[in-house]
Order: structure tokens, then sequence, then C-alpha cells
């Protein structure tokens, strides 16, 4: 869409904690001049794995740097890290990072997340970049379970200069996103971002309750909701992907928007959500501002992990 456009540089700044624990962990292996051998592949196996690439998409990336070494593409350290470069973004077709838009009428996005995660800071972000590039957009608080997370929303809400529906805490969540839906259509809205309770995916109940908003959304919004995106903290590590598996048998994720990655030397999760899940890293939290979102772009990403 380039609403979410951010320069390699931008995204570089950012990811200074985990790019400082990457090279650390690397520059201790691929010493200058070191040939490649089974040794060197154990140890940097080992050292992915402890920097949250994930063991399945560690294992792969070793086997490929194996045939690269044995095929004599590769053969000394100074390959291995051009090499990696080039196998992780081919994790990442190009279209299925972009936002999902409606033919014809209100894009419906269905958020979801446990508490604690970043979760309506992402769709203020998300919220105003949208608003920002000329979109009417309108926000529904669904999670009602807690009168500060309606009232957090409605601070964003006034904040970036985006709409809000809302019901007295406590209401029935199902019930604002059928309001907001109509409230969508009726007013021509580019955009509705509903908002759900911060579910821990461990709770049968709360995620039934969001599966009954997913419902209703599809019944009041033709194709909707459009992007299912689960926000996921950073910081979690390994933890996220447990997450991602769980949400996604309720409401069938569409795309991942991973906060706090400004905050966290564990950003190699982004690779092995991708790869372990086949679920899209769609945008990225680089901060605190209502600005401080990008569209996830696997070039920049790449270069900054292991610049």
């Amino acid at each position: 869409m380039g609403l979410f456009s951010k320069t390699v540089q931008y995204i570089n700044d950012r990811l200074d904690k985990t790019r400082s624990k990457i090279r650390s962990s690397l520059s201790s292996i691929l010493t200058l001049g070191r040939k490649i051998d089974e040794q060197l592949l154990t140890e940097l196996e080992e050292t992915l794995i402890r920097d949250d690439i994930g063991v399945e998409t560690t294992q792969r990336l070793i086997e490929d740097l194996r045939t690269g070494w044995k095929s004599r593409q590769i053969s000394s350290s100074e390959d291995v890290i051009p090499f990696l470069k080039d196998k992780i973004r081919g994790y990442w077709p190009p279209q299925d990072r972009k936002l999902n838009i409606a033919a014809a009428g209100p894009t419906a996005i269905l958020v979801a997340g446990i508490n604690g995660s970043g979760k309506t800071t992402s769709i203020a972000k998300l919220a105003y970049t949208l608003s920002q590039g000329g979109k009417k957009v309108i926000v529904a608080a669904c999670d009602t379970f807690r009168a500060a997370a309606v009232e957090q929303l409605s601070i964003w809400a006034e904040r970036t200069g985006v709409q809000i529906v809302k019901h007295k805490s406590g209401s029935d969540p199902a019930a604002v996103a059928y309001d907001a839906c109509e409230a969508a259509v009726a007013r021509g809205a580019d955009f509705v971002i509903l908002d759900t309770a911060g579910r821990l995916h461990t709770q049968k109940h709360l995620m039934d309750e969001l599966g009954k908003i997913r419902s209703v959304v599809a019944k009041k919004i033709p194709g909707g909701p459009h992007e299912v995106i689960l926000v996921i903290d950073g910081t979690t590590g390994q933890n996220a992907i447990m997450q991602a598996k769980v949400f996604t048998e309720v409401i069938q994720v569409t795309g991942i928007f991973l906060a706090k990655l400004d905050g966290t030397a564990r950003g190699g999760i982004v690779i092995a959500i991708r790869e372990m899940l086949n679920i899209p890293v769609k945008f990225v939290g680089l901060g605190e501002q209502p600005e401080d979102i990008a569209e996830f772009d696997p070039d920049g990403f790449v270069e900054a992990l292991f610049n």
C-alpha cells in the first residue's frame, strides 16, 4: 500500500538489540579465514537456535549451508552470512505481506492477542497510519471485559483522530462488533478495526468468544474479516509460536503484527514464525509513537539482522 513504508535505516536503527546479540554470537564462530566444516556447522546451529531462529528453521538453514559447502558454492566463514541472507529472504513471498483490502465496502480487520502483547497500541498505530493516508477508519472497543481497555482505546482514538464504537464495560463483545460493522457500512468507512479481549490462548471460553465475534463480522460485512491480525510481543521468543498455533485454530489468523521489536534481542522469532506456521508477519512495531509501525520488509529486516 505504500502507507507503511519505512527506510532500511529506520528499521536498522530499531533492531539494535537483536542485531547486537546475533553479531556477538556469530563473530566468535565466523572468524576471518575459518574454513567451513562440520564443526563450524554444529557451532552455528547451536547459536542460531539460541538466537530464537527456531529449531526447525535452523536445521533447514544448516542443511542448506551443508549442501552449499559440499557443492563448493561456499567454502569459508566469509561466505556464510551472505548465503544465510539469501536463503532467509526467500522465506517470504512478496504477495502475502500486503494488507488484504475489500473489493467493495469497508475492510474489516479483527485484531487478537494476549494481555500485555501491545495489542491496543498496535491497533492505534495501524489506525493512525491508515487515516494519515486519507482513509476513513473506525475502531471498535470489543474488549468489554476490562473498563481500562475501552478507556485506553478511546484515548488512542482521540489522539489519532479516528472514530470509535464502544459500549459500557461488561457488555457483550459481539454486540459491539455488530454495531461497529453497521456503523462502518452506514458511514462509508474504509476500514473497521476490531479490538478484542486480551485472551490467554489457554482459556477456551474466551477463545470461543473470539470465534463468536469473528462470525458476527462475517455476517455483517461481505468477505469479512478480510484480515485477522494476531499481535505478538516480540520479547516472548519461542512462546510466540504456541500462541500463534492456538489462535489460528480458532480464528484463522492471516497475519502477524510483531510488537515491541525495537526493545528486544529476540527478533529472530520473525523467521521461525513464517517458516513453522506459514503465517506472514505483516507489520512490526518499532517504538512507542503512533507512527512507529512498518510493513514488514524481508530485505530490510534481513539486512538489519545480519548487518
